[in-house]
Parts: structure tokens; sequence; C-alpha cells
């Protein structure tokens, strides 16, 4: 998974990264408290990261500790 986006989008969910992403890898929905990248269509920009903001975008291997779940959580979102 490129991209993951973690905690602090939860309950803001604001467009600037769905804005920038050039593949239009970025989605939720109404009910789902966060936005999330599909592991299928990202294609490791990092648009999305610099205009975070909150800075909830990580790649993958660069993750803090206590935000590791989220990669699951983003992929599970896709299944």
């Amino acid at each position: 998974m490129p991209h993951v986006i973690t905690e602090p989008c939860i309950g803001v969910k604001d467009t600037a990264c769905t804005e920038v992403c050039p593949v239009d890898a970025i989605h939720g929905t109404e009910e789902s408290e966060q936005y999330f990248i599909n592991p299928d269509e990202c294609i490791d920009c990092g648009a999305c990261t610099s205009v975070c903001p909150v800075e909830a975008i990580f790649p993958e291997e660069d993750l803090p500790e206590n935000m590791k779940h989220f990669a699951a959580k983003n992929a599970a979102f896709y299944k």
C-alpha cells in the first residue's frame, strides 16, 4: 500500500487530498468517518501528503507505530 490515511482525518474529511490526486484514488462515503486511499489505484506520487491540513497521510513505510493499524483499516474499505 503506497500511502495510508490515518487518525487525524477522522471527523475532518477535508477534500484537499481528493482534489489533488491525479488518479482519483481517494474515497469515502457519507457514512465513513474518514477518507481512504485505494491501494490498487494509488500511483505513489505523494501529492496528497503535502496538502492534507491535518497531516493524516503517510507513506506506509513511515506510519507512526501507533497508527500502523490504519493500513489494514484502509485496505478493508476496498474489500
